[in-house]
């Protein structure tokens, strides 16, 4: 549209409901240091109330249709959508616009989600695989808009008012930043006419770009009674914009992607060492990170920190061309069951052109993926392994286990 606002939509034969979502490209990456946590709030207060709807009312609109809405904030993007039937995709916009374009932000209600935000951090205070990843990110991007967590710290979250909410939203909630997506029972033209209605009145803004990320590593270690060690370790991958990722991604998925992985059939299978181990592969647009986890007893906890070094250092010479086909195989066919819903399919166009500006054909993501060979995820793991640089966090009883420079020294041995 004329102010930057894109408009993407797919539609899907057979079906009568569809997805409709409005996404903007600005998350906690986009936070200043004080503002830490404004971005996950501002998402929660967007229900509570506008100028013609309450909060109730706004639940009602989509509810009364059997429809629902939600919303989610993540480092480079924040997602209000809905899914509805065919019939109440403009209501569903309607309601989307409203609590995009005029919210009240009313004292009362600032102080209900506070209470409520403030419960939410603490619930994942007492979730150590949660928490943990949040002190893992920080490592590996310490000091930096990247690296902070999500919620925020309790402290900065107790103090925002409602001008800085506005503050965020004027600075980030520009149609050049926000792109509607919608799939299934969707007419491409109503939904452009409709956004030209709600949206087309706004005003392009100006914004700067990301701080660049610096992933340096480190070590954070918690000991704490529990019933379990925790562990997550992560190494630097490319971005989402490099070809490179879907190297990372096959070697992520070869590594500890599902039960034929070789981290579950080592660690679990075979040893014993834990119930739940896992690998994957995250991107940004400047980074990514491989990302594995894995919890043990207090007992075990360096030795199941040591394979999975091994295992690691292990991919480099001797991944086979079977657990590449696999790893290929499984990526595939998660993207191609994925285009079944139209939820998913709504994710997609809207990251896909956030991304590229444009959507890619599924041949062309299919195509990259079947072009990673058995020597390019050697060569990956081993560039990896190499690097010299990781991020550690360990939580629990884990007083005893090893630091990050004992297992950077098995990856080299």
């Amino acid at each position: 549209m004329p102010n930057g606002l894109r408009v993407v939509t797919e539609r899907m034969p057979g079906l009568k409901s569809a997805s409709i979502g409005i996404w903007i490209m600005a998350g906690g990456r986009d936070e200043r240091a004080e503002e830490n946590g404004i971005a996950h709030f501002l998402e929660h207060m967007a229900f509570k109330g506008t100028d013609k709807r309450s909060t109730l009312q706004i639940a009602e609109a989509i509810e009364d249709v059997g429809g629902y809405i939600n919303a989610y904030t993540g480092r480079e993007m924040t997602a209000y959508y809905a899914r509805v039937l065919e019939a109440d995709v403009p209501l569903a916009l309607d309601v989307l616009a409203d609590i995009l374009l005029n919210p009240l932000f009313e004292q009362a209600e600032i102080e209900v989600e506070r209470g409520v935000i403030l419960q939410e951090i603490g619930q994942v205070l007492d979730t150590p695989d949660d928490v943990i990843f949040d002190w893992l990110q920080e490592v590996a991007y310490p000091g930096q808009s990247i690296g902070r967590t999500l919620l925020g710290p309790a402290e900065r979250v107790r103090g925002f008012t409602r001008d800085d909410l506005f503050s965020f939203i004027g600075r980030h909630y520009t149609p050049d930043r926000m792109i509607l997506s919608a799939a299934g029972a969707v007419d491409h033209d109503e939904i452009v006419r409709l956004a030209e209605g709600l949206f087309g009145h706004l005003a392009p803004g100006t914004h700067g770009v990301h701080e660049p990320a610096r992933f340096t590593g480190g070590e954070r270690r918690e000991v704490k009674t529990l019933e379990q060690a925790h562990m997550a370790l992560a190494f630097e991958c490319p971005s989402y914009r490099d070809p490179a990722i879907y190297t990372a991604q096959i070697f992520a998925t070869a590594l500890g992607g599902g039960m034929s992985s070789r981290l579950f059939q080592e660690l679990r299978e075979k040893r014993g060492l834990c119930y739940t181990v896992f690998a994957q592969a995250g991107a940004y647009a400047d980074t990514g990170l491989i990302t594995l986890y894995a919890g043990t007893s207090a007992a075990q906890i360096g030795e199941l920190a040591e394979l999975t070094m091994a295992e690691i250092a292990r991919s480099a010479q001797d991944m086979t061309p079977a657990e590449v086909a696999r790893a290929r195989a499984q990526m595939k066919a998660g993207l191609l069951m994925g285009l079944e819903s139209p939820s998913n399919r709504t994710e997609r166009l809207a990251r896909l052109v956030s991304i590229w500006d444009r959507v890619p054909g599924i041949e062309e993501t299919i195509a990259h993926i079947d072009a990673v060979t058995t020597g390019d995820v050697r060569d990956f793991a081993g560039r990896m392994a190499g690097a010299g640089q990781a991020a550690l966090a360990l939580y629990g009883p884990v007083s005893k286990a090893p630091g990050l420079d004992a297992l950077q020294g098995r990856l080299a041995a």
